[in-house]
């Protein structure tokens, strides 16, 4: 546990190198993975470990761990707080179940001058002896296939062979169906399509677990398997239905089970979902993890509030430490002052890292004229860029902002990435709030504080986690006014430039008198 600055990440994967070094065997052919909450993330990390002297680490988000899926978006809050929930893997387990059924009638086909015939009840019991065999799926098919030709055989008039009927009838349209009913082999992707396509099916596999509105979050419109494009929350129940599931066929020299690791490091755990943690303990090969992260910048759908809630879900049979990381390295004490303000009013109960970076500028902030924002960002970027230059700036904004703040620095003739398209490799990039998080730049400017608390999960922690991503420079721009705890007491907070030009205002308050 470890607030903004504090070295968590440094910590964790200099843990791993020493790990490395001094567990080499077996470690080495286990293998290490280091799991980010997102690609910009492990795109910022990816120099670390080398030179710690180390290459022999695989660096992952959970969607990386999913072959074959296209991954994109994130559902909305409601519908992750449903996909991320435990339940789900009762759901799962329930959906593929559904799917291993006794025929709704007789199975009759001709085999020459004879009908062979698989009744409802053979078909039951075919299904009921695979069920108790086989604990994964798509391993119960050859065996249902099996019993059914000799079912087929058994039913003859004439003494045929059942590796007979197998092959004269296995291309048969109605054996074909009938094997299709019983027993499909699926993908986890195949599963989950025609799950949620499917309010019939949806209600059949949750209502046990799952209220009606619940369920209704996990419906979508239906369209072809080769069109499907699964969000990041979808992962872990693709994950699930893979372990239970099992390969849909084995190839000669292809490995398709999940692959485990001696150890795992998981960075920014805090904002894991119950079904994401599963993911994870499940790659775990003797319950060796080191789990990294900060309670007070849990923003997301399933934000936890203690890592007792997060320990339910990973392996502990070998015990637990923590270790609680209080000195804040990387933000100036000013910086820091500004941000306590939020953490104050969005988790009292935590305690603010200490800052040891006495000194620098204080924070900057700007107030616009209605209607300038977007141009008095560009205006202060070019100020803030100029101040760090060759230095690194984040333009830190609500999701809904990107295009438009984009479109203001293009105009003003700034040269910028965007976090979502080139990472950080331009100078001066925008990058969503909801991306920000493990990130450390030069200089900030976090865009219209009010959206961001009005837009995310956990608004106030999302501005926590904007306002402590600068090493040297943090500059605020606002239209909308802001929240009390931020704004500077008295008449000034207010003033502004009739053009929304030069507005900048510098706070510098005591942390004892920014309540």
């Amino acid at each position: 546990q470890g607030g903004p600055g504090t070295g968590k990440t440094v910590v964790a994967l200099h843990r791993a190198a020493y790990l490395l070094y001094t567990h080499r065997f077996p470690l080495e052919g286990q293998g290490v993975l280091v799991l980010g909450p997102n690609r910009l993330f492990l795109g910022y990390i990816d120099q670390v470990l080398p030179s710690l002297g180390e290459a022999g680490v695989e660096l992952a988000v959970l969607a990386d761990l999913v072959d074959r899926e296209r991954i994109d978006g994130q559902d909305q809050p409601r519908v992750a707080r449903v996909k991320g929930d435990a339940r789900m893997a009762h759901v799962v387990r329930k959906a593929i179940a559904d799917r291993e059924r006794e025929l709704r009638a007789d199975l009759r086909v001709g085999f020459g001058a004879q009908t062979l015939v698989c009744t409802v009840d053979d078909s039951a019991r075919i299904v009921a002896d695979a069920h108790r065999r086989y604990h994964r799926h798509n391993a119960g098919r050859k065996h249902v296939e099996a019993r059914l030709f000799e079912v087929l055989a058994d039913s003859a008039r004439n003494p045929v062979r059942a590796e007979d009927v197998r092959d004269q009838l296995r291309r048969h349209p109605a054996v074909v169906e009938a094997l299709e009913w019983m027993w499909p082999v699926l993908t986890p992707a195949e599963l989950l399509h025609d799950l949620f396509g499917s309010r019939a099916l949806i209600d059949l596999a949750s209502r046990k677990w799952l209220a009606p509105d619940e369920q209704a979050e996990l419906h979508r419109p239906r369209t072809s398997i080769d069109e499907v494009t699964f969000t990041w929350q979808d992962v872990p129940l693709l994950d699930e239905a893979r372990e239970r599931l099992g390969p849909r066929r084995k190839r000669k020299g292809q490995d398709d089970e999940i692959r485990t690791y001696g150890h795992i490091v998981v960075d920014e755990a805090q904002d894991l979902s119950p079904m994401q943690l599963r993911m994870v303990a499940r790659r775990s090969l003797s319950g060796s993890l080191t789990i990294v992260g900060d309670i007070a910048q849990a923003t997301g759908a399933w934000a936890h509030e203690s890592w007792e809630e997060i320990l339910e879900h990973l392996p502990t049979k070998r015990g637990t430490r923590q270790a609680e990381l209080t000195v804040g390295y990387r933000i100036p004490a000013k910086n820091m002052e500004m941000a306590t303000r939020v953490l104050r009013v969005a988790a009292p109960e935590l305690t603010p890292p200490i800052s040891v970076r006495e000194g620098g500028d204080p924070p900057v902030v700007s107030r616009a004229d209605t209607g300038a924002l977007h141009h008095l960002v560009a205006e202060v970027t070019r100020a803030e860029a100029a101040e760090v230059d060759p230095g690194s700036l984040a333009v830190i904004v609500p999701a809904t902002f990107v295009e438009q703040v984009s479109e203001a620095l293009t105009e003003a003739g700034i040269e910028h990435g965007r976090a979502t398209r080139q990472g950080l490799r331009q100078p001066v990039t925008i990058v969503p709030v909801g991306m920000v998080k493990g990130l450390e730049v030069d200089a900030s400017v976090v865009v219209e504080p009010a959206a961001i608390v009005d837009e995310e999960a956990q608004g106030l922690r999302a501005l926590y986690v904007a306002l402590t991503r600068a090493t040297k420079r943090l500059a605020i721009v606002h239209e909308r006014p802001l929240p009390d705890f931020l704004a500077e007491p008295g008449p000034e907070r207010d003033a502004v430039q009739a053009n929304g030009h030069d507005s900048q205002l510098r706070l510098d308050l005591p942390v004892e008198e920014a309540g």
